[in-house]
């Protein structure tokens, strides 16, 4: 294929770069190098090859039967439906790819399946996505038919440990690409199953069918990046690997548990490099935001930010740092770990091996004359006592608790042991949060409910059921490809916010129960996480199905 016109304006050695790269990175390179969106790169290596270029396409019935899924793989390309026209080649093949082939790939195609390739070009994103799909992750690493004879027993070996590899690493890439916050290896009775969590659900991905005898192999592959014993498999371990991907830089925390049939590893994924989010993209209201800002421009007192693992607690705290940095403040946060680098604050990490505990840390961060201190978690009672006194000697604190709500986040602090006078005068906001998914824009739809179901929701969620509540359009999920057919695309936070007003001082100082608490912040004008979620419902952000999964807990309390 001819490139010379499309490299035009390219130097020789960014030519060069581009040819030394894998087939599926050319593309989003040569995009960079351009400065061109994918799609407007992709039209001009269509024109300048005169290659056809496809918006969509179809596989062709039992498409490994037509071409070896190690070529597949490796020249990431798929046989495909091709239109019926009285001048079609029975002795070709439609393929559609990537990248333009070259000599060798058409050679290796007739060698494989007798037929001439017929090319055609595609969104490198959607043929990738349909290869994982239909053949599995790194499939063509492991496939046992090779294309090479008269290969010894040491090259076997040799190319089967690089193989691995190749496997795990597509898999944290994969991951990576679809914005997967966690990877989980179980190992079963007769395969190995992977699984991403994605936007809080998880989604299997296909592996080869013989990925079974290469189990052991690929699981002390994890072990080894994460400097963990490998012959260690009685006993569950925790390490962390540094992986780079891109441009980004992947902190990943990896946790092993022996399980029935070999041991089960958990990687979390952090990417080192995220964007914080700002206060709107959280899905704070206008209401949310004024009574945020108010307290946040306070010069001391303990804003907590409450909800399970996954809620979104860190990522709140971070968009709540960035919104009062400012050079005149000294701001210093102790995490575990550090998930986004912020400029211009002091960030410090915890390492409990050494004794670095938060309470530890938090004694020495008072020695650096802060005037805001986030701290990752109050995990224990050092760390509340610690974290309040230093609230009441002029210090803004930032921290969270695991608390299903954010009333309960005063009665855990008395379960801590922590003095209710103390919690009453230095606690001024909480914060409980949930994250629901949010709707693809491109393919969201209408939705249709059964007469009176609507009207049971709201009830449910404490919602006035009006008509104007009733008639707003709601929308539900569809399926395309820009959301693999989910639905869903992206996160958005539900935020319930509770101030410790002069009433509900007294309550904490009585010991009144966390009930008690949500009834008095209700008629004060707190709204719910459910009518947070009914926000974005009525603005089309997200489903009612999504929000209806914290009513059960609102239901609860009010009875």
């Amino acid at each position: 294929m001819n490139l010379d016109a499309l490299y035009s304006n390219i130097n020789s050695e960014e030519i060069d770069t581009i040819d030394l790269l894998p087939r599926d990175a050319k593309m989003e390179h040569l995009a960079l190098l351009k400065n061109l969106p994918t799609k407007e790169a992709l039209k001009e290596i269509a024109e300048a090859t005169d290659l056809p270029l496809l918006d969509s396409f179809d596989l062709i019935d039992n498409p490994s039967q037509h071409l070896p899924v190690k070529l597949i793989h490796e020249y990431h390309c798929v046989p495909i439906e091709e239109e019926t026209s009285v001048d079609t080649d029975t002795d070709s093949i439609a393929l559609v790819t990537l990248w333009p082939p070259d000599a060798q790939m058409d050679r290796w195609i007739f060698a494989s399946c007798g037929k001439k390739p017929k090319w055609y070009l595609s969104d490198p994103e959607k043929i990738q996505d349909t290869i994982t799909e239909h053949f599995g992750v790194g499939a063509d690493s492991l496939d046992e038919s090779s294309l090479i004879e008269d290969v010894t027993e040491d090259d076997v070996v040799e190319d089967e440990d690089a193989a691995i590899i190749r496997f795990v690493n597509e898999v944290i890439f994969k991951a990576v690409n679809d914005r997967a916050t966690d990877i989980h290896f179980e190992p079963l009775r007769d395969s190995l199953q992977i699984r991403y969590r994605i936007d809080g659900e998880l989604i299997s991905i296909r592996v080869p069918d013989n990925l079974i005898r290469f189990q052991d192999a690929i699981i002390s592959r994890l072990k080894i990046m994460a400097k963990l014993n490998i012959s260690e498999k009685r006993r569950p371990q925790d390490g962390r690997i540094s992986f780079a991907s891109g441009e980004s830089e992947l902190d990943i925390r990896i946790s092993t548990i022996p399980t029935m049939y070999g041991e089960s590893i958990s990687l979390r994924l952090l990417n080192q490099k995220s964007k914080p989010l700002t206060m709107k993209e959280l899905g704070l209201s206008s209401h949310e935001e004024r009574i945020l800002e108010k307290v946040l421009s306070a010069p001391h007192g303990i804003i907590l930010v409450t909800g399970p693992t996954g809620s979104g607690k860190s990522t709140s705290l971070t968009a709540f740092i960035r919104l009062i940095n400012r050079p005149e403040r000294r701001i210093i946060t102790v995490e575990d770990p550090v998930e986004y680098e912020v400029p211009g604050i002091n960030q410090t990490q915890v390492h409990p091996e050494i004794g670095l505990t938060f309470a530890q840390s938090l004694r020495s961060v008072l020695r650096q004359d802060p005037d805001v201190i986030m701290v990752g978690e109050i995990r224990d009672r050092e760390t509340a006592d610690i974290g309040i006194r230093a609230s009441l000697t002029g210090h803004l604190v930032l921290s969270t608790l695991h608390t299903n709500d954010a009333p309960g986040a005063l009665t855990r602090l008395i379960d801590m042991d922590i003095e209710p006078f103390l919690i009453a005068s230095s606690v001024e906001l909480i914060v409980a949060q949930r994250l629901v998914r949010k709707l693809c824009p491109h393919c969201a739809q209408p939705a249709n409910y059964e007469a009176g179901y609507l009207e049971n929701c709201l009830k449910l969620m404490n919602i006035p059921v009006t008509e104007e509540n009733l008639n707003h359009p709601i929308y539900t999920a569809g399926g395309c490809d820009k959301c693999r057919n989910i639905g869903f695309k992206g996160r958005i936070g539900i935020f319930e916010c509770l101030s410790v007003s002069e009433e509900i001082h007294e309550q904490i100082v009585q010991k009144a129960s966390a009930r008690a608490i949500r009834q008095t912040a209700v008629e004060q004008g707190m709204r719910s996480l459910t009518q947070s979620g009914w926000n974005h419902v009525k603005q089309g952000l997200t489903t009612l199905e999504e929000v209806m999964r914290y009513a059960e807990i609102d239901s609860e309390e009010e009875n």
